[in-house]
């Protein structure tokens, strides 16, 4: 017996929501505005009656905010029905399920509303984890069962995943693409695996930096202090895996294991640890951090944190900096310690590019000026006090000395002698790699104590985060003494140890090169997955946007270290990057990478 045709879009008109906590309460808010009959279906009536209450209150703030009209929230409410009984959905054209995490559940919701529904009605799973194929196979209709992935908020996020299987109908498809877009939604379509784009990317990023976390290579401050600052992410990933759950992060994460067998993605002990101890983040009161209650997001001081016992040393006395380099990370150091009050001297391999550095350094405090950031007599005095010199001899008595050449060992080696022989005793000596092992660079001198590393990100005037960068060696009044700097010239600092990548780099790098393997293995494209994580992860830019930028030549190098240095096969960097990286695409500076780009 034929199965009747899948209805129109616009016949999309009933539809149920099974499971009304936060994100079904948020789906069904986001349908009955866009003028949908919401049938909301929650077994525990106590939470059937709070997604009820939660609609009003929501609506109610729209209202207040010019975004509804009185007689618009009153139909909005009228739409929206809730029971507790799921042969409330007889009568859905579509229904979207978002039950807990749990497959023994979903399966059996999805039995029981295969048997309940009219057989023209589509069946979706708002699963991120599990298998969407396993599920319809369990169904008289997997052509019409699909993903429909929302990220929360549902009412604030645009970004939907709308998964098909090898299963699914292309008309069902089309008519849950159609809806999603009716909603004012981005739909994104994905394959059936685990995370599918934004959370398979997400995830790991979040697992890797719990880890670094347990490892106590960085507090869980500094940790989300750099994700924010150094890659412009609206929350740090500690933060961020408290406010999803972490039990919830764990499973995610073990279905992606399950599915990959990378052991990027094989759960950090300590997730499965804060899980079973019910330390499950915000909604306990208490995972990475410790929350006023239950469902807060106030963060408070943790209860019985025992005090810092070792002494606060005190730093070094800094007047003056030299930066050695006159590229445009050493252009931009100088400038910021300049601005700061700082006397600076900006050494170059010659005069002529010493002059030219501090040249690029006016016409950049101009455009400040121009622009309403900084006031004329400031540039004037910060002008002031930059002296180029051709020769590091000039050095001699300056307190800080910045190293700001090209990535290099041996010739941030060669530098650092030169230091050692220029340099007064008692001067700090900071060099700004990103990738190479500071205590490397040290040992080329003959007071490795006073070494540090110091990792300004680019554009330095602009970005706030320095990584200090402490060796096994360092002295704690060198450590000191940049912390004491950073909060002159008004940076961020947090703290490290010595190892590839520091924090920033380790947690973004293995996130771009598992994009690269996405659109290598054809299970996503760049467009796609740019739009999955600005519209579902908040992030200013897309792995694609971000690697063309960076430079496909710079990333791929980074990408070696990490990999030569944890050894980790899930680290390796994707071929695909490095077919890219030896044909001579390397993203915006040569006009092509990921995507192609006009020439000025």
């Amino acid at each position: 017996m034929d199965r009747p045709s899948t209805p129109s879009p616009s016949a999309l008109r009933t539809v149920a929501v099974v499971g009304l906590g936060t994100m079904g309460s948020g789906i069904a808010e986001v349908l009955v505005r866009a003028g949908h009959e919401v049938i909301g279906i929650e077994r525990c009536e106590q939470a059937a009656v709070a997604a009820t209450t939660a609609l009003e209150h929501s609506t109610e703030r729209a209202v207040e905010r010019g975004k509804l009209t009185p007689a618009e929230r009153g139909e909005a409410l009228a739409r929206f029905r809730t029971f507790t009984d799921l042969h409330a959905a007889a009568d859905a054209d579509l229904v979207i399920e978002v039950v807990p995490e749990n497959y023994d559940l979903k399966r059996e919701v999805f039995t029981a509303l295969d048997a309940i529904v009219k057989p023209e009605a589509i069946l979706t799973t708002g699963t991120n984890a599990l298998s969407v194929t396993r599920l319809a196979a369990e169904t008289s209709r997997p052509e019409q069962v699909l993903g429909l992935h929302f990220f929360a908020p549902a009412q604030a996020m645009k970004l939907v995943e709308v998964v098909s299987t090898v299963l699914t109908a292309p008309e069902a498809t089309a008519q849950v693409t159609a809806l999603v877009r009716s909603l004012g939604k981005e739909a994104v379509p994905v394959g059936d695996r685990p995370g599918f784009i934004a959370d398979g990317l997400l995830f790991g990023y979040l697992n890797q930096a719990a880890a670094m976390y347990e490892a106590r290579y960085a507090t869980r401050e500094d940790i989300d202090a750099a994700m924010r600052l150094g890659c412009g992410l609206p929350m740090g990933p500690l933060a961020l895996l408290d406010l999803i759950g972490i039990d919830t992060a764990k499973t995610v994460l073990e279905a992606m294991y399950s599915a990959s067998r990378d052991r990027l993605h094989a759960p950090a002990p300590i997730l499965g640890q804060l899980a079973a101890a019910g330390l499950t983040g915000r909604k306990a009161g208490r995972g990475f951090y410790t929350y006023a209650s239950p469902g807060s997001h106030e963060v408070v001081t943790d209860p019985q944190t025992p005090g810092d016992s070792s002494q606060q040393v005190a730093g070094r006395t800094v007047r003056s900096v030299g930066v050695a380099g006159s590229g445009t990370m050493a252009t931009g150091i100088a400038e910021v310690f300049a601005k700061a009050g700082y006397e600076v001297v900006l050494a170059a391999r010659s005069q002529e590019k010493a002059d030219a550095a501090v040249a690029r350094i006016a016409k950049s405090l101009a455009r400040s000026v121009d622009r309403g950031r900084l006031a004329a007599a400031d540039r004037d005095a910060a002008l002031a006090r930059i002296t180029p010199a051709g020769s590091l001899d000039a050095f001699a008595e300056v307190d800080l000395a910045v190293e700001a050449i090209a990535e290099e060992l041996a010739l941030k080696r060669q530098l650092f002698e030169t230091f050692d022989k220029v340099c007064r005793p008692g001067a700090v000596l900071a060099t700004t790699t990103s990738s190479l092992p500071v205590v490397e660079i040290a040992a080329a001198t003959r007071r490795p104590q006073d070494v540090i590393g110091m990792h300004f990100f680019n554009p330095a005037p602009a970005m706030k985060l320095v990584e200090v960068v402490r060796t096994v060696l360092t002295a704690d009044d060198v450590r000191a003494t940049v912390h004491e700097v950073c909060g002159v010239i008004r940076k961020h600092p947090v703290d490290c140890g010595d190892r590839a990548g520091f924090i920033v780099n380790a947690l973004l790098f293995p996130y771009l090169n598992n994009a690269v393997k996405m659109v290598q293995e054809h299970y996503a494209s760049v467009d796609a997955i740019d739009t999955a994580m600005k519209l579902g992860g908040g992030y200013p830019m897309g792995p694609f946007e971000l690697l063309d930028v960076v430079g496909l030549d710079v990333s791929l190098a980074i990408e070696r270290v990490l990999h030569r240095e944890f050894r980790d096969p899930g680290l390796a960097p994707a071929p695909l990057l490095e077919n890219l990286v030896s044909a001579g695409c390397l993203g915006r500076k040569t006009g092509r990478g990921f995507r192609e780009y006009a020439r000025a």
